[in-house]
């Protein structure tokens, strides 16, 4: 599906919307992505592949962290990109562990200081902050987790000022939302 068969339009309180700008069949894929970022939970991790997501019980481990694990080589090396900057920041907080949203921004981070394929229709600037309806006390939560961030990235960020003007941290946390497969 090319987006030029979909327009994204404003949705007042509810962020961005996208359209059908010609009538689609039933069941017609119109738009696929993969995910701008995404992290496996603490909890799935030595049984999930990072890159493919897949279950799997006997997963490669990454030799450097050895805490990423892959399907194969194929997925090691196509995942090695984006992992090689998480795995010397997990690395150089052994033995901690960050939480699932601390490496899932970090993700974000490093996605947004880097030159990256620009999304034909969504960009993570386009994402709707919820900031304005947080209690002050998950407020004070987000900027305890901004703290964490900055610990767990300082190997591979050493200064805030190495980050893009446009990158808030807080508005980072505020527009993330963490999922999971339960």
């Amino acid at each position: 599906m090319e987006p030029a068969r979909l327009e994204k339009f404003p949705s007042p309180g509810r962020g961005s919307g996208l359209r059908a700008l010609k009538r689609a069949q039933p069941g017609e894929l119109l738009y696929r992505a993969e995910p701008f970022a995404c992290t496996v939970t603490k909890q799935r991790l030595g049984g999930v592949c990072e890159r493919c997501l897949r279950r799997n019980e006997r997963l490669l481990r990454c030799s450097q962290c050895k805490i990423a694990r892959y399907c194969d080589t194929r997925c090691q090396k196509e995942a090695w990109q984006e992992h090689k900057r998480e795995c010397k920041c997990l690395k150089s907080i052994e033995p901690n562990f960050p939480p699932d949203s601390v490496r899932l921004v970090g993700r974000i981070v490093f996605k947004l200081v880097t030159a990256c394929p620009s999304e034909k229709l969504y960009s993570f600037s386009d994402l709707q902050s919820n900031i304005e309806e947080l209690s002050e006390e998950m407020k004070e939560g987000l900027r305890h987790l901004a703290q964490t961030l900055q610990l767990y990235l300082r190997v591979e960020i050493q200064d805030a000022f190495q980050l893009v003007p446009a990158i808030d941290i807080f508005q980072i946390f505020a527009k993330v939302s963490v999922k999971t497969d339960s």
